[in-house]
């Protein structure tokens, strides 16, 4: 079946391997090899893959400190006619990568953007978790202020389905005891290094998955799985008026007027 060509200017977002680089659809692989311009988050790490495909393209840097200027660049060579395929470090772009702003941009501009499916660690952590999949809510990566964080937790409380945070492995025992502290009858599933050699899933609650981590240290990208919050705790809560929320000590301290900081660039595969 002869498939049809490329369209001039169209931005295509390609997911690429999470990890095995035999999860790279042959879509994905067609794409990257006729588009004009590949607009990368790391252009060493793409690079790298796509000498491993055997494919050579012009690499465009596109990442979290440089999106504004990038953005306007893509949409000048899409409006051009030019062909532009957007990846991330790994997984889908623009989920907790690089991506967002551009979609917007080109689709408010009337530019053609299609998707190209493929790894996303969401989806490989969730299908094999376990965990119910019929309902899920794909938090992210947590706020690094605490006060923030917290907020960001507890909210939590009030999502019937399986819920799913990335994090960093140098702070996945310290988010593993938050849960203890706030849903400590709930099942969590860590699922380390997905599609890689050392893959591992790691279930229980999250008093036995602290005590795992104590006895020995877990390396590697993690998403963790929070089951959803039973149905009677969500009624009892909808019987209930809404608390107050505490003061953020830390926005207090900065004052009304002060910019928010911009939080760590996220580093996990989409």
């Amino acid at each position: 079946m002869e498939l049809p060509p490329l369209q001039p200017g169209t931005l295509y977002l390609v997911a690429t391997p999470i990890g095995n680089l035999e999860d790279i659809t042959l879509r994905a692989v067609r794409t990257l090899r006729e588009c004009d311009l590949v607009a990368a988050e790391d252009t060493r790490r793409t690079g790298s893959l796509l000498a491993h495909l055997g494919i050579r393209k012009p690499l465009l840097s596109y990442f979290q400190f440089n999106e504004a200027r990038r953005s306007e660049e893509i949409l000048r060579r899409l409006a051009a006619g030019e062909k532009i395929a957007l990846v991330s470090d790994a997984g889908s772009p623009g989920i907790s990568d690089p991506g967002e702003r551009v979609v917007r941009a080109a689709r408010a501009a009337g530019l053609r953007v299609e998707a190209v499916p493929g790894p996303c660690a969401v989806v490989g952590a969730l299908t094999a978790s376990g965990l119910p999949a019929d309902e899920f809510h794909f938090v992210g990566f947590l706020p690094r202020k605490p006060g923030q964080r917290r907020r960001k937790l507890e909210s939590l409380r009030r999502l019937p389905g399986t819920q799913i945070i990335y994090e960093s492995p140098y702070r996945v025992e310290k988010l593993v005891g938050e849960l203890d502290l706030l849903y400590p009858g709930r099942q969590v599933v860590l699922a380390r290094e997905l599609t890689k050699r050392h893959e591992e899933f790691l279930s229980g609650t999250p008093a036995a998955l602290l005590a795992i981590m104590r006895q020995r240290k877990l390396k590697g990208e993690f998403v963790v799985l929070l089951e959803g919050t039973p149905a009677e705790v969500l009624a009892a809560d909808a019987a209930e008026p809404e608390p107050e929320p505490d003061p953020d000590p830390e926005t207090e301290a900065a004052g009304a007027d002060s910019p928010a900081q911009p939080e760590e660039a996220a580093g996990q595969a989409g």
